[in-house]
Formats: C-alpha cells, sequence, structure tokens
C-alpha cells in the first residue's frame, strides 16, 4: 500500500457518530500536515469531484442500518465517480458499554456490497474498519447514561488513532475480517430490513401533542422524509430512520409508536393464522413469508395514516403517547459529544 498525501472523507450521519469518527479521522490527518476535507453526502454537494485526484485517500464512513449501509449511503457509492485510488470503508455500529467493555454491533453486508462497487470502479480497498459508538436507536431501547458514553468515545478515539497510524505508515487495515463469520450468518436479515423492516421503521414516527410546528425536522431531514399533512409532520417511506429527527426535537416531541406496532403485528399474526389454517394449510414457508409481510405492510400503511389523522384529537393523542416508552422522560435522547 502507497503512502497517501491528501484524505477525502465522504460521511453519512443522523445523531453524530459517523461525524465525529470523520473529524477525528480528520485531526489525526491535519496532525501529520496532511490535506484533509470532509463532505456530508447529505448535502448533495458536487464539490467532491473537484477534489479527488490519485493521491487522495477516499474513506467513507456511515452507520450501519439492518446490517448493511442505509439507502443513502449504498446508493451514494453505487453512483460515485470511478477511479483508481485507496479507498477506506468504515462504520459506526450500535455498541453498548457492559462493565469494562463494549458489546460490538453486526457489519453484516455493508463492507462486502460496497468493495465488490468500488473495486469494479477501479479502486484499491486498503481498509475495512468498524466502530462500535453507542448506539442511538431509541426505539429499541433507552439512551445510553453519560459515563457509558463518554466511555465509548475514549476507547473508539484511541482505536481510530491507532487505525490512522497503521494506514499512514503504509499498511492495510482490515479489522472487519475479524467479524467475518458473524456477519456472513446475519446477512439474509439484512435483505430481509431492505425489503420490509427500513419501511416498517420510516412508519414507526410520530409528533406528540408537544409538538409546536417549528419544522425543525422537516428541514434537518437528510433524506426529505418528513412533510407536513393535516397540521403535523409526517414520516414517507423515504425515511432511512436515522433518529435525527427524534434526537434533535428541542421539545422531545418526536416518538416511537409501539402501540402502533404491537396492533399491527398481532392483526397480521390473526389474519395469517386463519389463511395457513383454513385456507392454505400446504403453502410452503417462504408462501407464508411473503403473505405474513404482505398483509404488514398494508396494515401498517393504512393503520399509520388512521393514526395520523387522530393525532389531531388531544385525548387520542395522549393516550398513543402513554403507549410510546419513548413518551417516558427516563428514555432520553441521544447525540454525539454530550458532556
Amino acid at each position: 500500500m502507497k503512502q497517501f498525501e491528501k484524505v477525502i472523507i465522504f460521511y453519512f450521519s443522523g445523531t453524530g457518530n459517523a461525524r465525529m469518527i470523520a473529524s477525528w479521522f480528520s485531526a489525526c490527518a491535519l496532525e501529520n500536515k496532511l490535506s484533509c476535507r470532509i463532505f456530508n453526502i447529505a448535502s448533495k454537494e458536487n464539490l467532491y469531484l473537484k477534489e479527488i485526484d490519485s493521491k487522495s485517500l477516499i474513506v467513507f464512513i456511515s452507520p450501519i442500518h439492518g446490517f448493511n449501509y442505509p439507502k443513502i449511503t449504498s446508493d451514494f457509492i453505487r453512483n460515485f465517480p470511478k477511479g483508481t485510488n485507496q479507498v477506506v470503508l468504515m462504520n459506526t455500529r450500535a455498541g453498548i458499554k457492559v462493565g469494562n467493555i463494549i458489546i460490538p454491533g453486526l457489519t453484516g453486508i455493508a463492507f462486502f456490497v460496497s468493495s465488490c462497487i468500488l473495486k469494479k470502479k477501479g479502486y484499491s480497498i486498503v481498509g475495512q474498519i468498524p466502530f462500535d459508538m453507542p448506539s442511538n436507536w431509541l426505539s429499541i431501547h433507552p439512551a445510553l447514561r453519560k459515563d457509558s458514553i463518554r466511555f465509548i468515545y475514549e476507547k473508539n478515539y484511541n482505536r481510530m488513532k491507532s487505525h490512522f497510524e497503521k494506514l499512514y505508515s503504509g499498511k492495510t487495515d482490515f479489522t472487519s475480517d475479524k467479524d467475518m463469520i458473524q456477519d456472513l450468518l446475519i446477512s439474509p436479515i439484512a435483505l430481509a430490513y431492505y425489503v420490509i423492516g427500513r419501511d416498517f421503521f420510516a412508519k414507526s414516527y410520530y409528533a406528540s401533542s408537544k409538538c409546536n410546528n417549528c419544522n425543525l425536522c422537516i428541514r434537518q431531514c437528510p433524506v426529505q422524509a418528513i412533510s407536513i399533512i393535516n397540521a403535523r409532520p409526517f414520516w414517507s417511506l423515504k425515511c432511512e430512520s436515522c433518529m435525527k429527527c427524534m434526537n434533535n426535537c428541542p421539545l422531545q416531541a418526536i416518538e416511537t409508536t409501539h402501540g402502533l406496532w404491537l396492533i399491527i403485528i398481532v392483526l397480521a399474526s390473526t389474519a395469517c393464522s386463519f389463511l395457513f389454517q383454513d385456507l392454505l394449510t400446504n403453502a410452503p414457508w417462504i408462501i407464508r413469508f411473503l403473505i405474513f409481510n404482505l398483509i404488514l405492510f398494508i396494515l401498517l400503511l393504512v393503520l399509520y395514516r388512521v393514526q395520523h389523522w387522530i393525532l389531531s384529537n388531544k385525548f387520542i393523542a395522549k393516550i398513543i403517547s402513554l403507549t410510546s416508552l419513548t413518551h417516558y422522560k427516563f428514555w432520553g435522547r441521544y447525540k454525539a459529544n454530550q458532556k
């Protein structure tokens, strides 16, 4: 591997983990008197085309959603111009502190798919490095405590410096290889998430009665997935579930509709039980899987609209909020760089 003279970093970030990794790598480059530019994938800038030359190390950094890069990152890499540069792929995964260790997340197929695309474009992959940053997926779990967040930051900052030194010395860095078996085993779930899972989570956010229509969530959404319908924010299927809106809302008015999830799953399971017991008793498992997900998706689209409509009633909106774990103060919120 040849040494690089410049660094160009492309990142996508919802709550700031990937942006923080990008800033740490940039700081290491600047300390070594290297030119470094950082570009936000969601900004749609084209300036990066003028910055790339053969002496630049290109770095892609993005969170993992459903054991793959989110669609916005995958599309960016797929549409990236051809070149011969050296490339480092990084990701941020859901890290959880337990005692004095960080329980790692999983990368899944993110590196494999992106490496194949970039190699076909002529690039040379010289690094694949995951970082287990504080998990921000508040739809699933409460926010981590500040001491746990600081601990994870410190561990990953030291790791970043070590990875940079290895790359800058002319060595390759495929830290992800040690996770290869787990990533291969989990890869089928990445496809399921891309087909149906991402849409399921995209339709899980709503603005509670605390919303004052400041429209900050709409202005900051990196994929323009939020619009105003019936005088309140409405999430489309373009949503990447990056959690930026929920974690940045100054009133913590954006919540996850756990109650609706439960209703949809119960209704879909009941409908499928009737179908498979009385009508499709000999259907193979793949047919059952597809039918269940089709019913789930239809119910999701219909009932999410119904919920959005009835949220205009303050009494009903309060009941819906009470069924959401994210409504309660103990659940908290997360943004990178907490002190």
